[in-house]
């Protein structure tokens, strides 16, 4: 961690990964200003941080300048659930792109590092599997999902030039699937999907037959794993992969789900989205050797704790009726 206290600046610090990173920094005695324009982003993820002495929110959309000081900036403002991204594509790709060179410049000018929330999703559709930094991907650019995958592939590209053209010190992290407390009900990703109709009594959707296959990393190993790159030597710029190399079928997750909740679900199948990937797998060699970092919690653990957040989420908000209020 970080020598001294600071003041950090997380955008999409009330979303899914960006609460999480909050209220780690704040657990090592940094200073957090959380930014969020609550497009995905949801105000009971960050409510019981709201009267603590080091932590201020601000409601902002990284796509417009910000002019705040602050001595290290985690850039993770962006929708990352097709739903969300697919909703307004042309938004997406402007927080990625727009927003990157926004917080770029911040960077820039307050002679600060700065972390990039990058995605596994820059490798497409792999050809090569399991997946290292040096692979260049497999992207649609023209695809319905492009607007994510495109707008994090050239943030990336910024992020690089920024270094290369004005020395200023970067980190970039490639995230594979993670899951865990604090993810949306309504987000559609996989792990949220499936916890939700299992809990709700509905039959578990699946695309194809199933038999695609992701890794899932559990947010507090993910976590972790940032913060490692963070505070890695100036020299470690990545892009890293951080994610949980264990893979599992779709269809294993779902009946891992359906035994873990004690439902009566049925597996039922729908055709594929546009351009899913057929195979996701971090290699983590990069991650081992240079930040020491492995993830440590299996999926039955991890499951565990995201199906009692959700239970206790829906119970809260009426199971007849998932809130996507914000």
């Amino acid at each position: 961690m970080f020598a001294a206290r600071k003041r950090i600046l997380v955008t999409g610090g009330g979303g899914f990964l960006g609460s999480h990173l909050c209220r780690r920094l704040l657990g090592q005695g940094h200073e957090v200003l959380c930014v969020d324009n609550f497009f995905t982003g949801r105000r009971r993820n960050i409510a019981d941080l709201m009267g603590h002495d080091r932590f201020e929110m601000l409601r902002h959309d990284v796509t417009f300048p910000l002019f705040v000081e602050v001595d290290a900036i985690y850039n993770l403002a962006c929708p990352a659930s097709p739903i969300h991204y697919q909703f307004d594509p042309v938004q997406t790709t402007k927080t990625s792109v727009v927003g990157a060179i926004n917080m770029l410049g911040l960077a820039k000018r307050l002679k600060i590092p700065i972390l990039q929330s990058s995605t596994s999703e820059v490798y497409g559709d792999p050809t090569e599997h399991p997946q290292t930094e040096t692979y260049w991907g497999h992207v649609n650019p023209v695809g319905s999902r492009s607007c994510y995958d495109e707008g994090k592939r050239c943030a990336e590209t910024l992020f690089f030039d920024y270094h290369r053209q004005h020395k200023l010190s970067i980190k970039v992290a490639r995230i594979f699937n993670t899951y865990g407390p604090s993810m949306r009900p309504d987000d559609g990703r996989v792990v949220s999907n499936f916890i939700c109709q299992a809990l709700l009594g509905q039959d578990i959707t699946v695309y194809g037959k199933g038999t695609q296959t992701r890794s899932f990393c559990y947010v507090s190993d993910l976590i972790d794993g940032l913060d490692r790159l963070m505070n890695s030597p100036p020299e470690v710029t990545g892009p890293i992969n951080i994610g949980n190399p264990n893979e599992f079928t779709i269809r294993e997750l779902a009946e891992k789900v359906i035994a873990m909740t004690g439902a009566k679900s049925r597996i039922i199948e729908k055709p594929l989205p546009s351009d899913d990937p057929r195979q996701r797998q971090p290699d983590i060699t990069l991650a081992k050797n240079v930040l020491g970092w492995r993830p440590t919690v299996e999926l039955e653990e991890g499951l565990t704790h995201t199906i009692a957040y959700f239970d206790s989420l829906l119970t809260e908000e009426g199971k007849s009726s998932v809130s996507s209020e914000g």
